[in-house]
């Protein structure tokens, strides 16, 4: 059976699932993560739940099989079912790993009481940060074991290609993809991340446990 990391890993590699508008359920990689992928015309739902009952719920959304997997009734039945909560549906992008010099000098922050470490390790594991001047880089491996990235720029340097800088410099550290998730309306982020080579690979919309 296709896992998770399967599916993941082929996405990074430019290899997607079919576009033939199914939706394919997977289980979870962790207790805390759930939630759905959309590919081109094929979605992924990952959660340990028996998959007759998310193609029931499926079916019962007034759209065409393209759109189920992110309408509003599917997911909100999803929420409700399983008890999580979640924030919105975010691009997913994803940039395989660079050799050389970091654009920008960088500082490693080991402080575990730091807010932006704190936070991260809330929705990731295996989380490091470092300090640029204007800015942070998180990694850390989120959704399916991923190594995801973010990154927050100073509301002082804002506009000075920073944030470009900073995304670029977290695929010298990776040694393999890296994967982000943007909200469709930051337009200054994504301008950021493709103008530092991200390729858009779809979008997904991460259940957060209660617990």
């Amino acid at each position: 059976m296709e896992t998770l990391r399967d599916i993941l890993d082929g996405a990074a590699r430019g290899v997607f699932p079919p576009p033939d508008g199914r939706t394919t359920v997977v289980p979870q990689m962790s207790r805390r993560d759930a939630g759905v992928l959309n590919f081109t015309a094929h979605a992924v739902v990952f959660l340990d739940e028996d998959p007759d009952w998310v193609y029931a719920q499926l079916r019962r959304v007034d759209c065409d099989m393209y759109s189920a997997p992110t309408h509003p009734a599917f997911l909100t039945a999803l929420l409700e079912h399983t008890g999580r909560t979640a924030e919105t549906v975010d691009a997913m992008l994803v940039a395989q790993p660079r050799e050389g010099e970091l654009p920008l000098p960088l500082r490693e922050i080991t402080d575990a009481g730091h807010p932006r470490v704190a936070y991260a390790r809330k929705r990731r594991d295996d989380v490091r940060v470092w300090r640029a001047d204007g800015g942070v880089l998180v990694l850390g491996r989120g959704i399916g074991r991923r190594l995801e990235v973010s990154v927050e720029v100073d509301e002082s340097v804002r506009g000075r290609g920073i944030g470009r800088q900073l995304v670029d410099a977290a695929r010298y550290l990776a040694g393999e993809p890296v994967w982000a998730q943007v909200a469709p309306g930051n337009a200054r982020s994504q301008r950021a991340f493709l103008a530092a080579g991200y390729l858009p690979v779809g979008s997904e919309l991460l259940m957060l446990s209660a617990g």
